[in-house]
């Protein structure tokens, strides 16, 4: 089954010519400020309905069809369209909302209660020990961990959440057909099982900027974080530099009003981001527990975890 029922919209549609139809939006639509505009300009109609107001035949939707057939079987992933009513509500709060989510995996946890916990990609020990505390700490408060599948503080999130058995979503900058880094391509394939991934990122253009411009692919990671801000209630940052991705979400959880922490550590490395983002409203934590004080948890002694001892 390639998505749910789509009550919002009166008429019978077909998931598969919809996704189609988006899929081709994208290739004459190329960034997802083009594509949210377009949408956004027909009062987010369904795809094949702007696709045929931008004179595209049905031919080139058929065609556009079985070229993202061939990249990953409809039967293997599923879709939710603005105005399903399983759609997150929450990310229309993203400057550029994504029209079609895209999935694998247990959809239930895209409504639980989720924190996004990311970082540096080449971490320290001492941000992946804390990394590993701050998913305990949240699995065992029943938040479910959101993090990005790259190396890094993203994987010990992952892993650590799997490890004690809660639950965590993966939110990928690529399409669902591929994997990134390559490493954790079982860790994906894992969340997919039993967890679930998400990607808003088209796979016939991502395919095709793969093969003739590869770089224009980059745009979609910053996106990704993006997306993941309007998905979570917070986001956690453990260790970033000057230049890190994690920073584009940190800017996207102040402008959509969510909260986000920023560990004590990432203040005492003479970083200028930190005390920027302290100055929009972050807030500097040490302990655990004022993260669960300011998502308005239940504090349990259990959860008192000092976050920056190794």
């Amino acid at each position: 089954m390639i998505c749910n029922p789509l009550s919002a919209f009166p008429e019978l549609i077909s998931p598969v010519k919809e996704i189609s139809s988006y899929e081709t939006l994208w290739t004459r639509h190329t960034t997802p400020a083009q594509i949210a505009k377009l949408f956004s300009r027909f009062d987010n109609a369904l795809p094949s309905s702007i696709a045929a107001s931008e004179g595209i035949s049905e031919e080139e939707v058929n065609e556009i069809q079985t070229e993202a057939e061939s990249l990953m079987s409809f039967k293997e992933y599923s879709a939710l369209f603005y105005k399903d009513f399983e759609y997150p509500q929450r990310l229309r709060d993203a400057k550029y909302p994504v029209e079609i989510l895209y999935y694998r995996g247990n959809l239930d946890l895209l409504s639980s209660q989720s924190v996004a916990v990311v970082g540096a990609r080449d971490a320290a020990a001492e941000g992946i020990a804390r990394a590993k505390k701050i998913a305990r700490l949240l699995i065992e408060n029943d938040f479910t961990v959101m993090s990005g599948l790259a190396r890094g503080i993203d994987t010990a999130a992952h892993e650590e959440a799997i490890r004690l058995g809660g639950h965590t979503i993966g939110v990928i900058g690529t399409a669902l057909h591929e994997s990134y880094p390559k490493e954790n391509k079982e860790l994906q394939k894992s969340l997919t099982k039993n967890h679930i991934v998400v990607s808003q990122v088209p796979f016939v253009q991502y395919q095709r900027q793969r093969r003739t411009n590869f770089r224009r692919n980059r745009m979609f990671f910053p996106e990704r974080n993006k997306t993941m801000s309007a998905l979570s209630l917070a986001t956690v940052i453990v260790e970033a530099g000057e230049s890190s991705g994690s920073l584009t979400q940190a800017q996207a959880a102040v402008s959509q009003g969510r909260k986000l922490f920023i560990l004590k550590s990432c203040f005492e490395k003479g970083l200028k981001w930190p005390q920027e983002f302290l100055a929009k409203g972050a807030i500097k934590v040490e302990d655990g527990t004022e993260i669960l004080e300011r998502l308005d948890s239940h504090v349990t002694t259990r959860a008192r975890v000092t976050l920056e001892e190794d």
